[in-house]
């Protein structure tokens, strides 16, 4: 298939570009390379690869590129609240706008394949799993402009979207701001971490689980068109001073504590079910502590925080 993807040399798009061109897909993607990564490097060796650099907001580039698409996957964005609060009409023309204009775009038998956060549930009812019927109640101008955009998708016949929950794992174009990835890496390198609102919860899932969820709505797009999907761990609900419990085990002389003070600007605390996503057949490959261990491999490589989004 040929597929346009915004955004595609981003801390998700590096994982899933190559993916993609070894399944024998023909991928474009367009980028504005705001990090000055080279993450995609290795994919210029595949003929079936193309990438232009530029504004996934530019109508007539866009255009130009859709129309060329069996596939759309817009992951361009600013993701994370800090980000979007820094740059709130950044965040607004790319995050909502852009993919609102992708829709206007495609013709009624493109695809668009749509990923969000789960973030959009805010406040979680306590022990009662948030699922895709769970009113959003976003709470950051992140949040919220992701789930702009999520309508826009699901108005179509031929979209869905994936409501992820907290990425984490290795990428060529690293973040190092992700909860998962930012605790691990103070595990390893500082030994220590001071935590605020330690009992919130949050679900987590590897980043190559989500490119393979992408994947498997590719293989089975006809029965799962026209809904979104919650792409988490199901063992994973956890807070954050059971996720870092878990890191401990790997990393014994890691310390943690509770500070008095501090909050989550995306306010997130909730328990997820993924069911509808695992009915449809698939199922993820990494676990967290798998993952951990993989982080802690990677940071003995990484040691500098410019791998971050703020």
């Amino acid at each position: 298939m040929k597929i346009f993807i915004t955004g595609g040399a981003g801390y998700i798009g590096s994982i899933l570009t190559p993916a993609l061109l070894a399944q024998g897909h023909h991928v474009t993607v367009l980028d504005s390379f705001m990090f000055q990564q080279n993450s995609l490097a290795d994919c210029c060796q595949f003929e079936e690869f193309q990438v232009v650099r530029g504004d996934c907001r530019s109508e007539k580039l866009v255009r130009e590129l859709v129309s060329k698409a069996d596939v759309i996957i817009p992951l361009a964005a600013l993701v994370g609240a800090p980000l979007c609060a820094r740059d709130a009409i950044g965040a607004q023309t790319i995050n909502a706008d852009a993919v609102q204009m992708v829709c206007r775009m495609v013709s009624r038998e493109q695809w668009i394949l749509f990923p969000t956060t789960n973030s959009g549930y805010g406040i979680g009812e306590k022990d009662k799993y948030c699922t895709e019927d769970t009113p959003l109640r976003p709470i950051s101008h992140y949040g919220r402009t992701k789930v702009e955009a999520e309508q826009a998708v699901l108005e179509r016949e031929n979209s869905l979207s994936f409501r992820l929950a907290t990425v984490f794992g290795m990428s060529p174009r690293m973040r190092m701001d992700l909860l998962v990835n930012d605790f691990v890496y103070r595990a390893v390198h500082d030994r220590a971490v001071v935590i605020f609102e330690g009992h919130f919860k949050r679900n987590y899932i590897h980043i190559r689980d989500v490119a393979r969820a992408f994947l498997h709505a590719l293989d089975n797009f006809a029965s799962m068109k026209g809904r979104a999907y919650n792409v988490g761990l199901d063992d994973a609900n956890l807070s954050k001073l059971e996720l870092c419990a878990e890191i401990q085990k790997q990393v014994p002389a890691f310390v943690y504590l509770e500070a008095p003070i501090g909050e989550d600007p995306d306010k997130r605390d909730y328990i997820v079910s993924n069911e509808r996503l695992y009915n449809t057949g698939f199922r993820p490959e990494w676990s967290l502590p798998r993952g951990i261990r993989e982080l802690i491999k990677g940071y003995t490589i990484l040691n500098n925080s410019i791998y971050s989004n703020i």
